[in-house]
């Protein structure tokens, strides 16, 4: 089948967050010798990457897009329509079978062409993208405003009449579900991790000192006051931790440090900076502890956690907040400990593991990774999520 896959992201290399899964489904879709049309921002050697993938690849450039950019949110409220005019010139040479959308923001996209182009539409949500601005401050996300676009966000499958959805999570699965869309008509494909990349290894960190590692886009949402209280629970019982932050310092990653500077005393904290994905491993795999401190909000209820995953196929220990896509998939690994929504036990649990036998956090570390490697490596992740599509595409489209 001809498919036109759209995105809001860099297709390569990935940059962080959901950007990685599209690299692992369109080499998927290749490998069934389907034909890829990717719609995406501009690369940095477009040429060579559609070579290198086997793809056709057409390029947004009418400004900089990314994770990263200034005035980000903007870009993406108006990025939908230009993402739409570029399938539709595409559409008027190519007959495509069906349309592929990445993430809320091509999803508006998606939904416009299945009227246009009169092909089956199937929307891939990496996450609940509007549920994860409750926890910005009120002056910049009023609160109505914030539950109309999660409203909306949730009755985009409805409202262009999507022919299948697929989940980051069972979570945001059951929103879709209750915001009236067809239950058989969803799928939960979570998210993943190259096992190739996050190998375990029995060349662990030796813990001293101990390292407690996050990575991550570092957003409003992942470090906020239950991070800072930890890490000041932490420092008090063992001055001797460090603090190791894997990514990009944003905004919001530095006014954290600042945070944690000014009232922890002598913490120790590194920030690498940007890492490509293909090197995050290297310096999670040093540490003791890897940590997902996020604050509470619908956006994060509804997440299937990257770092979980990545540092479980490390067979690193982990504490998370009780985060609901999470707990349901991962409530009985032992791996993997839930606090309450609070920094005070959040420290009592990175302190917990730091007290448990080497050896049993070895051990625990090994069955995680085995686990993770056999059910949400992004190879049996994309099988899912391609033999998904294409059932939809022989359901609803052109055989």
């Amino acid at each position: 089948m001809k498919l036109a896959f759209l995105t809001h992201e860099p297709f390569y290399p990935p940059s962080g967050g959901g950007s990685a899964e599209a690299v692992y489904l369109v080499q998927e879709l290749v490998r069934r010798n389907h034909v890829v049309h990717l719609f995406c921002p501009r690369l940095d050697d477009g040429g060579q990457i559609a070579k290198q993938f086997g793809i056709h690849i057409y390029e947004f450039t009418a400004w900089k897009m990314g994770r990263y950019t200034s005035l980000r949110n903007l870009k993406y409220l108006a990025y939908p329509i230009f993402l739409q005019r570029m399938v539709e010139r595409a559409a008027l040479s190519i007959q495509f079978d069906v349309v592929l959308s990445q993430h809320a923001i091509s999803a508006v996209a998606a939904g416009r062409l299945k009227k246009r182009l009169r092909v089956p539409v199937v929307m891939n949500f990496l996450d609940y993208l509007t549920g994860f601005m409750e926890t910005w401050p009120r002056y910049i996300a009023p609160r109505t405003f914030i539950k109309a676009l999660e409203r909306f966000e949730l009755s985009m499958p409805n409202r262009y009449g999507a022919d299948g959805v697929m989940t980051v999570s069972d979570t945001l699965a059951d929103y879709f579900a209750n915001a009236g869309y067809p239950r058989e008509r969803i799928l939960p494909i979570y998210y993943g991790y190259d096992s190739e990349l996050f190998k375990h290894s029995t060349d662990t960190a030796k813990d001293e000192p101990p390292v407690i590692v996050m990575h991550g886009s570092f957003d409003r949402h992942h470090l906020g006051p239950i991070a800072l209280e930890a890490l000041r629970i932490v420092t008090a019982a063992k001055p001797n931790v460090r603090f190791r932050f894997v990514g990009k310092e944003t905004s919001a990653l530095i006014r954290f440090r600042q945070r944690v500077t000014a009232t922890v005393t002598n913490v120790q904290i590194e920030c690498t900076g940007f890492v490509p994905y293909s090197e995050v491993a290297r310096h999670l795999a040093t540490a003791s502890v890897g940590i997902v401190p996020y604050e509470e909000s619908t956006g994060t209820h509804c997440a299937f956690v990257a770092k979980i995953v990545e540092y479980l196929g490390l067979g690193l220990p982990v504490v998370s907040t009780p985060l609901n896509s999470a707990r349901r998939y991962f409530g009985d690994e032992p791996a993997v400990r839930f606090s309450e929504f609070h920094g005070e036990d959040f420290g009592k649990l990175i302190l917990g593991w730091l007290e448990e036998p080497r050896e049993k956090r070895r051990a625990l570390g090994r069955a995680a990774s085995q686990r993770v490697k056999s059910e949400l490596d992004w190879r049996a992740i994309s099988r899912k999520a391609i033999d998904f599509v294409e059932r939809i595409q022989l359901q609803q489209g052109r055989v």
